[in-house]
This record gives structure tokens, sequence and C-alpha cells, in this order.
């Protein structure tokens, strides 16, 4: 994850300053038996990763922007350790390009 993210973080570094990245093994399930759809970047039905803006958590504190990967299903769609990358680097510039509020050809310089 940190080899996809150095090169979009070299380039938004100022832009990125608020922004946490994570990894969880899969996505969190609710009460109801379905993950939050907000901010979440899908294959399909599955959740890749997900997109949290900034809050408020339930003590009343702030929480930063982050955006969080899941491990799990982002390792069964890869073939190999090289396509894991690629897919991971796709997924980042997808979440900051959302993030930022630009196209992802953008992120990419493009």
């Amino acid at each position: 994850m940190l080899d996809a993210l150095e090169p979009i973080e070299a380039r938004w570094r100022h832009e990125l300053t608020k922004l946490d990245v994570a990894v969880d093994d899969v996505p969190e399930i609710r009460e109801n038996g379905h993950s939050p759809a907000d901010g979440v970047l899908h294959d399909g039905a599955v959740p890749l990763s997900r997109l949290v803006p900034a809050g408020v958590d339930r003590t009343g504190l702030p929480t930063r922007a982050r955006i969080v990967l899941y491990r799990r299903p982002l390792e069964a769609r890869a073939k190999d350790p090289s396509e894991l990358a690629e897919l991971v680097h796709d997924v980042l510039v997808e979440q900051v390009a959302g993030y930022l509020g630009v196209e992802p050809d953008v992120i990419e310089g493009e």
C-alpha cells in the first residue's frame, strides 16, 4: 500500500496533509447486514475501499478524513503481487480523486 501511495503523495503532498490511509482485512458490516454505501469503491457488489469524510467521533472529538483499503477483497482480485500493486494504486487514485473533488486523470497527471 505504501509503494502505491508514494507517487500520489509525492505529487499531492500539500493537499493530502489531512488525509489518512488505512488497511482493514474486510469491509465493516452493520447490524442490517450491509456495509456503509457512502464513499465506497466497489468491484461488482464487493467493496474494495472506502473514503470516510472528516467528522466527529462518538465522544465529540474531530476525526480526519481517511481512505480504508480492504485487503482481502483486493488480494482476491489480483493474480500476483504486481497485479495487486497496480490494483491498489488504481483504487487509491480513484479515492484520492474523490477526496480532492477532481477526475482520476488529474491525480495521475495525465
